[in-house]
């Protein structure tokens, strides 16, 4: 499996490119707006303060010229005017900031089909992830998702920060991306693949010791660092044996710092990324999008989840349906 094999070829990305070139053109045309009309706007204001705070000086008295009370509450007037008009001045890039990810995510990711784009939103397939793979939360916060179909299989692709607790006692449950995918083979129950050094993992041995067994793969690397549990044993043990422990074998190598979370339930298979990093980094609006800068890195690590999780799908299937 190498992730090149789920990159967009050079169809795709000469349209990738077609697209970002527009937006670029729309982006530049906003902030050259900006630039002349937030001088304008706000300088006309203040020019106008002045002339008419001169005026006042004609009547005032030669004590309170430019401190007298109509003065006062001119400075006043003109200082919420021209807060009004920066705003208005600044409406072009206002508007294109609101619709920067929305607008931009999907243009990157063009080659997936059907895309459709979220933002914080509580996931489709939230609700289906089994909570023996994250641990207690009280607290959520969905980012970005982006979901579609690459390569015959539907996905749903989201950044997630999961908490518990308030203030200085508030814990991580999970921070980081989550693939939600349909496996090729529907597995008869729940079966979960966290890491054993999570804390998480203790406290739902006791809440869930009456329908989660655990078991072991027979590879010591991966029994040392994961902790496989389910509520069927006699499927989950093939599986855990087999294509489970290669696909965590071969996320050990792609994903080598945090290791990832695998849960299956049912027909509904999940990927777990721990990272800490915002995955669809971008940079501010005001920065010019550059393809090999900013877009292509994005698309890279799109492809290896993609491929991660085309790879994990594919655990209880034959061999026939799995090729």
């Amino acid at each position: 499996m190498e992730t090149a094999d789920f990159m967009p070829d050079e169809a795709d990305i000469a349209g990738i490119k077609r697209n970002l070139e527009a937006y670029e053109a729309g982006r530049a045309l906003a902030y050259r707006q900006v630039r002349w009309r937030v001088p304008l706007f706000v300088g006309l204001v203040l020019v106008f303060v002045a002339l008419v705070a001169w005026l006042f000086n004609t009547v005032a008295d030669p004590n309170e010229q430019w401190v007298s009370t109509p003065h006062v509450l001119l400075y006043v007037v003109g200082f919420v005017a021209a807060i009004l008009l920066y705003f208005q001045a600044i409406k072009p890039a206002s508007k294109l900031q609101q619709s920067y990810r929305k607008t931009l995510l999907p243009i990157a990711f063009g080659f997936i089909r059907d895309i459709r784009y979220e933002h914080d939103v509580t996931p489709n397939s939230f609700g289906r992830l089994p909570r023996e793979t994250i641990g207690t939360f009280n607290t959520k916060r969905f980012d970005d998702i982006v979901s579609g179909r690459y390569e015959g299989f539907p996905f749903e692709l989201y950044e997630a920060d999961l908490r518990q607790g308030t203030g200085k006692s508030e814990t991580t449950a999970f921070k980081g991306v989550v693939v939600a995918f349909e496996t090729i083979v529907p597995f008869p129950g729940i079966l979960v693949a966290t890491r054993r050094t999570n804390a998480v993992v203790g406290f739902f041995r006791g809440i869930f010791a009456g329908k989660m067994q655990e078991l072991s793969c027979g590879v010591p690397e991966l029994d040392a660092a994961y902790d496989f549990r389910t509520d069927n044993v006699e499927a989950a043990q093939p599986l855990v044996s087999g294509r489970l422990a290669q696909a965590l074998t071969w996320l050990g190598e792609t994903w080598p710092d945090d290791p990832a979370r695998v849960a299956l339930n049912g027909s509904d298979g999940f990927l777990l990324l721990p990272q800490t990093k915002n995955f669809f980094g971008l940079p501010d609006i005001s920065v010019p999008i550059d393809y090999a800068k900013h877009v292509a890195p994005m698309i890279s690590d799109m492809g290896a989840i993609l491929a991660t999780a085309a790879l994990v799908r594919k655990i209880g299937a034959k061999d026939e349906a799995a090729g």
